[in-house]
């Protein structure tokens, strides 16, 4: 009895080490038998309240004044040593140097790595795990740091809640091709199968984020793989990121998650997890909703003819409230000399004596001197006749 009863203690043992195996030793996947829908299962905080990603609405984000712009610490300062570029089964992996950094939070963070995540159907398909009114782009591309103030390693600091600082920044498709992108990209085929591992030139890590890195949302969420910590503070990044089609479909098509050793090859696509609720939690935004409106490329060329419309509508009123303005200028003066003409023949006339009297005056004055003639002539006839009364006198 004794040795049947330690035989049966010993088999039980053994089943649960085979029915329970460590986390750690789980081979997780996107789909599958431990898909994302079953990592709860295995992983208990992938089923927590506080998990990302998620899906911002930007209506009930909240404005909030104290988020200052992020500043990348020594991103450009990558020196001589090469980075350590990997294919781990689920993305493409950079380890980063300590002495990058993160600043604009209220710890220091220190820099650990960065990873891509992507869809399968080219462009308009999907790929990203954030989305931002429901749409979501075609890659994500997210910078790990964790808290160097409170912890002495990320190991430590990934199960605590303030442990953990994210960036994440969203990929679109367009024409010109992002060369930032290509000091990843052109070493993916040495990395093709999981578990591989090559040396890659060190480039300019900030060269991958946005230019503006004033406005981003805020939220405390999770890592978005198994262990699925909730010990991440979310920054997503407002301003997306542009790469080619050509770009995209080579991060989509060119790595495998199977190993070099397996007989059958599995593409590397699909690795994003699905947005998760939002719970309790609030989004904050650095920007108000305002400053941080996109305009669609309809919006923008509509505004642009309406502007060029009114501009030349413009043109038309003031050119026509010129000319109107000239017409009665014009109108007004030509009055202004008709009534001073009137005025002057009509209403002043000893200023401006009448023509008809001028010419009458020489005929008065040689009427007068005529008189005048005659009158000096009858007085001289009058003095020459002799008096009677002198003549009779002796």
């Amino acid at each position: 009895m004794d040795s049947l009863g330690l035989f049966i203690f010993l088999m039980l043992v053994c089943s649960q080490w085979t029915a329970a195996p460590a986390a750690e030793e789980i081979t997780w996947t996107y789909t599958g038998l431990v898909g994302q829908s079953e990592w709860s299962e295995y992983f208990p905080d992938c089923g927590g309240t506080s998990q990302s990603p998620v899906d911002v609405v930007t209506t009930r984000t909240k404005y909030d004044p104290s988020l200052i712009p992020l500043t990348p610490l020594g991103y450009s300062q990558h020196g001589n040593m090469p980075f350590t570029l990997s294919n781990n089964g689920h993305t493409a992996v950079i380890e980063l140097p300590e002495w990058m950094g993160l600043g604009g939070l209220p710890w220091l963070f220190t820099a650990v790595q960065l990873h891509l995540h992507w869809g399968s159907g080219g462009p308009s398909h999907g790929g990203s795990e954030h989305t931002i009114n429901g749409l979501s782009a075609e890659a994500e591309l997210h910078v790990v740091h964790y808290n160097s103030e409170l912890y002495p390693n990320m190991s430590a600091a990934m199960t605590q809640r303030d442990g953990l600082a994210v960036l994440g920044i969203l990929i679109v498709t367009g024409e010109e091709t992002n060369d930032a992108f290509n000091n990843i990209l052109n070493y993916l085929s040495r990395i093709r199968h999981a578990d591989q591992k090559a040396s890659i030139p060190a480039f300019d890590v900030q060269s991958l984020l946005p230019k503006d890195l004033k406005r981003y949302y805020r939220y405390n969420g999770s890592l978005t793989t198994p262990p699925c910590y909730q010990s991440v503070i979310w920054s997503l990044f407002h301003e997306r990121v542009q790469i080619s089609k050509a770009q995209l479909l080579k991060m989509e098509t060119i790595l495998y998650s199977s190993k070099a050793k397996d007989p059958d090859r599995m593409l590397l696509q699909d690795n994003y997890r699905t947005t998760q609720l939002l719970n309790h939690r609030v989004v904050f935004a650095s920007f108000s909703a305002e400053s941080g409106k996109e305009l669609s490329p309809g919006e923008v060329t509509a505004i642009v003819i309406g502007v060029m419309c009114g501009c030349v509508g413009l043109a038309v009123i003031v050119r026509f409230i010129v000319k109107t303005i000239r017409f009665f200028t014009l109108l007004h003066h030509e009055t202004v000399v008709v009534n001073s003409s009137t005025s002057s023949w009509d209403v002043l006339p000893s200023n401006r004596p009448a023509p008809t009297p001028r010419a009458k005056e020489p005929e008065k004055a040689n009427e007068k001197k005529q008189d005048v003639a005659l009158n000096s002539t009858s007085g001289a006839r009058k003095t020459e006749e002799p008096s009677p009364s002198l003549q009779t006198e002796p």
